[in-house]
C-alpha cells in the first residue's frame, strides 16, 4: 500500500484529506508544520507528499527546497496543494514540485487531487522496484 504524507496546518483540511485518502486505499501520515514535515519525510519515507505552502515554523517553499536538497528525501514526489494563486506554479515546479493544485479547485470534488496523486505515483519507477 502506498503512503501519502499530508502536510497541512488546518485541522479541518488535514482530517478531510486524511479520510479521503484512506477511503481511496492509501496509508496516510500527517504533519502540522514545516519542521514536522521534514522529520516525517525523513523518518517515514512516504511515497508522496501533499504539501501546503502557508505553514507555521517553516513555510512550504522552504520545506520543498529542503526535501529536494536532502538525498534521503529528494526522490519523494511533492504535490503542492495551496491557496496561493497559480502564478506561483512555475517557480514551485522549478523548485522540484511534481504537481501544483489550488485548494479552491478542490472544494467541489476531491477527484482532481486523487487523479493527480495516482498519475504522479504511476510515473515513479522506484515504486515497482520496492514491490509496491
Amino acid at each position: 500500500m502506498q503512503t501519502v504524507l499530508v502536510v497541512e496546518d488546518s485541522k479541518l483540511m488535514r482530517v478531510e484529506r486524511e479520510h479521503m485518502l484512506k477511503r481511496a486505499g492509501y496509508l496516510v501520515t500527517t504533519a502540522v508544520d514545516g519542521e514536522a514535515a521534514l522529520v516525517a519525510a525523513r523518518d517515514g519515507h512516504p511515497d508522496l507528499i501533499l504539501l501546503d505552502m502557508l505553514l507555521p515554523k517553516m513555510d512550504g517553499p522552504s520545506v520543498l527546497r529542503a526535501l529536494k536538497a536532502d538525498p534521503s528525501t529528494a526522490q519523494i514526489p511533492v504535490v503542492v496543494v495551496t491557496g496561493l494563486c497559480q502564478k506561483n506554479e512555475e517557480k514551485l515546479i522549478n523548485d522540484g514540485a511534481a504537481a501544483f493544485l489550488e485548494k479552491e479547485s478542490l472544494l467541489k470534488s476531491p477527484d482532481p487531487l486523487l487523479y493527480t496523486i495516482k498519475k504522479v505515483l504511476q510515473s515513479l519507477p522506484y515504486l515497482s522496484k520496492r514491490g509496491r
